[in-house]
């Protein structure tokens, strides 16, 4: 009899369970954005968002937290409750930020819940057009021919684009100081009005300057040439040994707080998969430098892994400490 009725108390326990992930969601949907308006992050959050919302029958509203290298943001996820809201977070807040900082709001492992890769991309060299330069070997010549002269811009502390820039140029052997920002508008504006000489950025975030003319591409941070940026050479492509071999791909996925029930994440993984298989949403995301991303939990619960232990040693090595 104890049997029977444990037997019908787990498969009512079930039947909840399934029911209510087939409810959610049940209320509007927040993504945190860890950057500010405008910022890639945005605009991917703002583009799924947007088919997102009209599947489930929710608004799904994007909600900008920028501040501190994209930990605010993230914390907020983090510590959420109502199983309602995200965080489309990056590397620097997640793979970086146990590395870098020795207090943390959170604990990258135990409190956060990878979700979906929503898309991959790699950083762009840019420099200020008025710079006598158009390769990555023109920009070492002229970094090691004029040390002090040059700063880059980053969209953070801790972000991508700041770690990727120390390799490189600890790699190349040049100096450059580094003046970081709060995002990629604030970083690009100040490339592009030459009160700082280079950056590493995505694509979308430099786009406007570079048709204005006053931002020029020269290299793409990928293993080899970018789909949609094929008219850039990667960096290990400059033909610069101590450059064989550099890669620094950037991502950016959906979180939730671990507390997320299973079934849940589960939902949210399999519509985010088909919004991303749209044509139109690849044809957008492609268009603004992006490789449209998708996959289980676990493979970006793996990536997310083996990010943490390159990125780890690496910044072991440059010595960055930001707190």
């Amino acid at each position: 009899m104890k049997t029977r009725h444990l037997a019908a108390a787990l498969a009512a326990s079930f039947i909840t369970t399934l029911t209510y992930a087939q409810a959610w969601p049940t209320k509007p949907v927040r993504i945190v954005v860890p950057a500010p308006a405008g910022s890639s992050l945005d605009f991917v959050a703002r583009v799924l968002g947007e088919k997102l919302g009209a599947k489930w029958g929710q608004a799904v509203v994007v909600d900008p937290k920028p501040g501190a290298g994209g930990l605010i943001g993230v914390d907020v996820a983090a510590k959420s409750s109502d199983n309602h809201t995200l965080v489309i977070g990056f590397p620097g807040p997640t793979a970086y930020g146990p590395f870098l900082y020795k207090k943390m709001p959170y604990d990258v492992v135990k409190d956060l819940l990878p979700i979906v890769v929503t898309t991959t991309q790699p950083n762009v060299l840019a420099i200020n057009a008025a710079l006598p330069i158009k390769t990555v070997a023109e920009l070492v010549a002229y970094g090691k021919a004029n040390p002090g002269k040059l700063s880059y811009a980053s969209v953070g502390n801790g972000s991508s684009s700041h770690l990727a820039m120390e390799l490189f140029k600890t790699d190349a052997g040049f100096e450059a100081q580094h003046i970081p920002f709060n995002g990629s508008p604030p970083a690009a504006l100040s490339t592009a009005n030459g009160d700082t000489q280079l950056l590493f950025a995505v694509a979308s975030g430099i786009a406007p300057h570079v048709q204005s003319g006053k931002i020029r591409q020269i290299a793409v941070t990928s293993a080899g040439r970018f789909e949609s940026l094929k008219d850039l050479p990667s960096i290990a492509e400059s033909g610069d040994p101590s450059l064989r071999g550099f890669e620094a791909v950037a991502w950016n996925g959906l979180f939730g707080p671990a507390s997320m029930p299973a079934d849940i994440v589960a939902k949210i993984n399999a519509d985010v998969n088909a919004v991303l298989a749209e044509p139109a949403i690849r044809d957008r995301l492609v268009a603004a430098g992006m490789a449209p991303g998708g996959g289980t939990s676990v493979a970006f619960k793996a990536m997310l892994d083996a990010d943490m232990k390159k990125w780890g040693g690496i910044i072991k090595r440059l010595n960055i400490q930001l707190d």
